[in-house]
């Protein structure tokens, strides 16, 4: 019920007003926000950087409402890519949602926008991770990404939800091309056809979900590259201890080099954990969300696990 209620207050124009408007709202998502600007967000890039840890930048926005906010969305995404083409030394990549450029009002405008978002991240030497959302985008978000395949792009990796019952075949079928995947659990409110509704088969699937990508990692001696931006095949993303655990455990067991994995963090949220794990010789490469539009992303955080309202309130206070 808590996790349906996030969501809602997710999307909802009036509790986004109500939380915005609160003297202490920015003071609470500030530790786990990067900042209002590029500015900031590159400012925190290097000092992730500086303590041997990878980047990707996300400038926060989504279900833009009309062609020109979707164009704006992408003007944001052209100045973050260029930004980091003018920083060889920067180790970050960026990640894009699609609804963010306009799909769920043109998907043509979208698969337009999305293409030149490519090129430009192809001239910056860099790579986008193309964000999942709910359900009624996945087969259009996949479809999307094998249309730029088919154009020769090959810069950008996928976003999976463990969640999610098709999750196992689409891995599959995205693996057979080598396509960077970033494992996730999943943070939309999903009707029970569509995904598991317990934890605990969640992790399972988690689980299955990191083993068969770890797999596909050896056979394919996927590696990060030289310059931090270009992820190895298998990205997994959580601050669960025992899925890192799992991950560590299975990559020793099949002898896959601990540059054959990333483990993915949200800023701000166990720093002691990804510095720990970046200090263990292990790749890690922490999401960095930045602008004004940060209510929605927050609130999902919130939805992700009902107990996470204590856990962002408790990470408030620590490092």
């Amino acid at each position: 019920m808590l996790r349906s209620f996030f969501i809602y207050l997710s999307k909802a124009a009036w509790a986004q007003k109500l939380f915005t408007g609160w003297s202490f709202s920015w003071r609470i998502a500030s530790r786990f926000i990067a900042g209002m600007t590029l500015a900031d967000a590159l400012r925190v890039v290097r000092e992730l950087n500086a303590k041997g840890i990878n980047a990707t930048l996300d400038h926060l926005g989504e279900h833009t409402n009309t062609p020109e906010e979707a164009h704006q969305a992408a003007e944001n995404i052209y100045s973050t890519l260029d930004a980091i083409g003018a920083e060889p030394s920067l180790r970050s990549n960026v990640s894009v949602k699609l609804t963010q450029i306009g799909m769920g009002l043109d998907e043509s405008l979208c698969a337009e926008t999305l293409e030149r978002v490519l090129a430009r991240a192809k001239a910056a030497n860099t790579f986008i991770r193309v964000d999942m959302e709910d359900t009624p985008y996945t087969d259009k978000t996949i479809n999307l990404h094998y249309a730029m395949r088919e154009k020769g792009y090959v810069n950008h990796g996928m976003v999976i939800q463990a969640y999610l019952f098709r999750t196992e075949a689409d891995v599959r079928r995205m693996l057979q091309d080598g396509v960077c995947i970033r494992n996730v659990k999943g943070a939309y409110n999903e009707p029970p056809d569509k995904a598991f509704p317990k934890k605990a088969d969640v992790d399972a699937n988690f689980d299955l979900i990191t083993k068969i990508m770890l797999d596909a990692s050896l056979a394919q001696k996927s590696s990060l590259s030289d310059d931090g931006r270009v992820p190895p095949i298998p990205a997994i993303a959580s601050h669960d201890e025992k899925r890192i655990a799992f991950a560590k455990s299975y990559a020793e067991k099949i002898g896959l080099p601990k540059n054959g994995l990333e483990f993915q963090m949200l800023y701000g949220i166990r720093r002691d954990l990804q510095e720990a794990l970046a200090k263990d010789g292990y790749l890690v490469r922490v999401y960095v969300p930045f602008g004004t539009h940060w209510y929605p992303y927050f609130m999902r955080r919130l939805a992700e696990r009902p107990a996470n309202v204590w856990f962002f309130i408790s990470n408030f206070f620590k490092k």
